[in-house]
């Protein structure tokens, strides 16, 4: 006959609770009570086990309570359930105690008596009173703990703490609100990142039956992914960028017409105060030179290099520098920069196809000018009359309506409207602007970064002008096509691109993504969702002094980061970052992370930071991050109803990113031969052979 109730509920007090506060329930564990492994729950459990749980009754269900500590204080007086035996003298006993940290309450679901269903919600509507039974929870009762909650679509591993209950996840939680996966170097980060897409995929076609509408977008410094998705099939197939191509790989390409001002700059050193309005200027001409037709005529060079000239005039007669005092001598930097302007109108009415006529016209006004006044005396208080400049400048301006330009109106397109330009005509733009300014020397160091850039093998290959991508192009191999038929991933290898502009590359990429996904709301009216991916994230979202004016490649695309963390959830691109030093991490970024998988981690100063993620009440469990074995984390946030110890599900070996420990005893004894054939690599890395091909290591 089975036990009524009462008596099995009995059968499962372990203690009663001596003390209550909002955050902590201390309870004397009963004598009688299990000292390493209970037997009365269902099955043999451990117990007491630090960060285990146990029930307490309040109300019309229980208040589930995590076990922070355990202790033996010496009791002053026996405790003993039961009848007294008056006859003999009972001494005091060793009396253990445990600390608890309340969760959240469990309700019995099922009226049917013979079902045991339950709920987990976070959050206590009641607190127990001193002397209430404490109580082992049965099976039923701590996988409910565990797997509760709404919309548990993808199982990623198992709660050793929970009877190995699944624990299951809510990809809209996991992933629209940003997940930060943390631990040291070689715990199993880069893992459970590539089987959190896998697992992620998987479910989706399971329901699905048919390619799942998704998008991954990982960004690889270290080369890791390729091997976890090259030998699986759609949808868990990747398509694989490279510097470098295999077999199977496609070519790494971002157009350096996609960068924006700010990349620019940060990529030259522009100053803030000289060189970065030459080169917004130029960017500004440049893309509306396009707009209009001309991206590589004669005439559109002429009216870049007008619309230069009469903005680099129009600054000077704003400093009063053809008017000035002679004592300073700005009005003869003015005469330079007349000089400046007829040279480089002679040379370009020499090239073909060019308006000579209209070209003649300008330099002998500009002559004329420049001519008469430079020969007048340096005591002289007003070198130029102020007839004679406006008349070059609407000389200019007529010159420049002739030829189809527009003179004085702002331009109709912004420096960072992506439209495909040349950047052997940028350069051009660059130099004919700077020489305009009057401070050609400035520009010197500045101009040089640029035409390194576009002489270099390794990047012209990716950004140079021989890439034709365009802009739809690249979004839909990129991003994905509305075909579906490539696989949902995308792994970026940005192992080899140089490290002077990794940090550009990084943050073009990610801003593409994430201004076409804001676009596609603003049209379609819903978002896209997809996920980007950062690898080695301390790397390219660190840290950075926002005090002064000028910002670095590194400052530039973590600021690329910053905004997605704060703005991506409204137009679908949630972020996962993984990074071994969350201490370098930006403050902004790991902010916005509303969900985190904790792996090992034994640096003080990440512990520090991991620690003020969560509340007080709840850091238990979070002790465990120095001990924690490979392939088990927690996780805890807004994916989870409740910090859990996870152990994530297997993957093998062939789906593993490629990020194993180096075998030294194994090529140092000979049992892996490994030769120091150092010719292929200095025949990639000086690019002496024009068809090299990523190989992999046998």
């Amino acid at each position: 006959m089975s036990p009524a109730p009462f008596e099995y509920i009995e059968s499962l007090r372990i203690g009663t609770v001596d003390f209550v506060s909002p955050d902590e329930i201390k309870v004397a564990l009963d004598i009688e009570a299990p000292e390493s492994v209970a037997l009365n729950a269902g099955g043999p459990r451990p117990f007491p086990r630090v960060n285990g749980y146990v029930l307490i009754p309040v109300d019309d269900g229980y208040l589930v309570g995590q076990i922070e500590w355990l202790t033996v204080e010496r009791s002053a007086f026996p405790k003993r359930r039961g009848m007294q035996d008056f006859g003999l003298v009972d001494l005091p006993y060793p009396l253990r105690k445990m600390s608890l940290n309340p969760l959240g309450t469990l309700r019995k679901t099922s009226t049917k008596p013979e079902q045991e269903r339950y709920a987990f919600r976070r959050g206590a509507d009641a607190l127990p009173s001193i002397g209430t039974g404490v109580l082992l929870p049965t099976d039923e009762q701590l996988r409910s703990i565990v797997e509760s909650g709404e919309r548990k679509r993808v199982k990623i591993g198992t709660s050793p703490l929970a009877g190995n209950a699944e624990v299951c996840i809510d990809p809209d939680r996991l992933f629209g609100r940003h997940l930060a996966v943390l631990g040291n170097t070689g715990s199993g980060k880069s893992c459970s990142v590539a089987g959190l897409i896998r697992w992620s995929l998987q479910s989706a076609l399971a329901i699905r039956n048919a390619q799942p509408n998704c998008r991954f977008i990982v960004l690889d410094p270290n080369g890791e992914y390729s091997r976890a998705f090259e030998d699986a099939k759609p949808p868990v197939k990747a398509r694989i960028f490279k510097v470098r191509p295999g077999k199977g790989d496609k070519a790494l390409q971002v157009p350096l017409w996609f960068w924006n001002s700010a990349e620019w700059s940060a990529f030259t050193n522009a100053t803030v105060r000289t060189q970065k309005p030459i080169l917004q200027n130029a960017l500004r001409l440049r893309r509306n030179a396009v707009s209009a037709g001309g991206n590589e005529s004669v005439v559109s060079a002429i009216i870049v290099y007008l619309q230069g000239a009469a903005s680099s005039i129009r600054q000077e007669i704003s400093n009063n520098s053809p008017f000035a005092a002679t004592n300073d001598g700005r009005y003869w930097r003015f005469i330079e920069l007349l000089k400046s302007i007829s040279a480089s109108l002679s040379s370009l009415s020499e090239k073909e196809d060019a308006p000579v006529e209209l070209i003649n016209t300008l330099v002998e006004a500009i002559n004329e000018l420049k001519d008469v006044k430079s020969k007048n005396d340096r005591n002289y208080n007003k070198p130029f009359e102020y007839g004679d400049v406006d008349a070059v400048v609407t000389v200019l301006g007529e010159t420049i309506a002739t030829l189809g330009g527009e003179p004085e109106t702002p331009l109709p397109l912004s420096e960072d409207t992506p439209l495909s330009f040349r950047g052997e005509d940028l350069l051009t733009d660059l130099d004919f602007l700077a020489t305009n300014s009057g401070n050609r020397q400035w520009f010197e160091f500045f101009l040089t970064r640029v035409r390194t850039m576009l002489s270099d093998t390794t990047l012209k290959s990716i950004v140079g002008d021989q890439v034709t991508i365009s802009l739809g192009e690249w979004l839909s191999t990129y991003v994905g096509s509305e075909q579906l038929d490539e696989g949902s991933i995308v792994v970026i290898d940005l192992s080899l691109v140089p490290s002077d502009v990794i940090h550009i590359l990084t943050s073009v990429i990610a801003r593409i993504v994430f201004e076409s996904l804001q676009r596609y709301r603003s049209i379609n009216g819903l978002s896209l969702p997809t996920v980007l991916v950062m690898e080695e994230a301390h790397t390219f979202i660190k840290r950075y002094s926002g005090d002064g004016e000028h910002f670095d490649g590194a400052a530039v695309c973590c600021q690329v980061f910053e905004r997605i963390a704060r703005e991506g959830r409204k137009f679908g691109l949630g972020l996962v970052l993984s990074s071994q030093r969350p201490s370098e991490l930006s403050p902004t970024v790991l902010s916005q992370c509303n969900s985190f998988l904790l792996h090992r981690i034994s640096n003080d100063q990440d512990q520090k930071l991991v620690h003020s993620l969560v509340p007080d009440n709840l850091k238990g469990l979070l002790r465990e991050l120095p001990s924690l074995p490979s392939q088990n984390a927690i996780l805890l946030g807004w994916a989870s109803e409740l910090p859990l110890l996870v152990k994530m599900n297997d993957l093998p070996k062939s789906q593993q990113p490629r990020s194993d420990d180096p075998d030294f005893w194994d090529v140092w004894t000979g049992v892996k031969p490994r030769p120091a054939k150092w010719k292929p690599v200095v025949d990639d890395w000086q690019s002496t052979t024009s068809d090299l091909k990523a190989t992999e290591p046998e």
